[in-house]
């Protein structure tokens, strides 16, 4: 719908009987962590390097609220490296952020509504809304990575798509152990 590639994604996956926010901590990347931390979740599952860099790239479309970068933007942890012009915007547009947290950003400025590699050309011009994104370019591990995909969208949607089959694959349930949930808009016994 948004331009990206084609993956195969299996029909039946159960998925656990309840979900608890506090089991999500040390699972899901913080936008502030290392590359190293969040490389030491993916690779606890089985993911590569390469693949966790490809999977990053689904920050493509989608947004951020500005309580997870505006640290990047002001004060002592403001960052140097992020591009002037999109740090003015930014602080623009997330200038009362504390009194409504619902203002976010898109993590892709230039193409928000379009899957493309312009999230991994946007990081090579400080325009990496997150922490973690911008860390892609700076860390030598991954570097590499983001200059492929930014220069070569083939091998990045390819990547992309291997590693979504991939991740389809990870924690699956066994008999007894969860549900394939029939509607995807409502988790029985949701606790957050």
């Amino acid at each position: 719908m948004v331009g990206g590639p084609y993956f195969d994604v299996k029909l039946g996956r159960k998925d656990g009987l309840e979900s608890k926010a506090h089991k999500v901590q040390g699972n899901v990347p913080m936008p502030n962590q290392t590359v190293h931390d969040i490389h030491g979740m993916f690779k606890k599952n089985g993911f590569s390097l390469r693949e966790m860099v490809a999977l990053s790239g689904a920050h493509t479309i989608g947004f951020s609220h500005c309580k997870e970068f505006s640290d990047r933007l002001v004060g002592s942890k403001a960052d140097p490296e992020i591009n002037p012009r999109f740090a003015t915007a930014l602080k623009g547009l997330c200038k009362n952020h504390t009194v409504d947290d619902t203002i976010a950003a898109f993590n892709d400025v230039m193409t928000p509504g379009k899957f493309d590699n312009m999230y991994f050309k946007n990081l090579k011009r400080g325009l990496g809304l997150l922490a973690s994104d911008h860390l892609l370019i700076k860390d030598n591990s991954t570097k590499p990575f983001v200059e492929l995909y930014a220069t070569n969208e083939k091998a990045f949607f390819e990547d992309f798509a291997r590693a979504m089959e991939k991740m389809g694959t990870v924690g699956v349930k066994g008999d007894g152990e969860g549900e394939v949930r029939r509607r995807c808009d409502h988790f029985n016994n949701l606790n957050v």
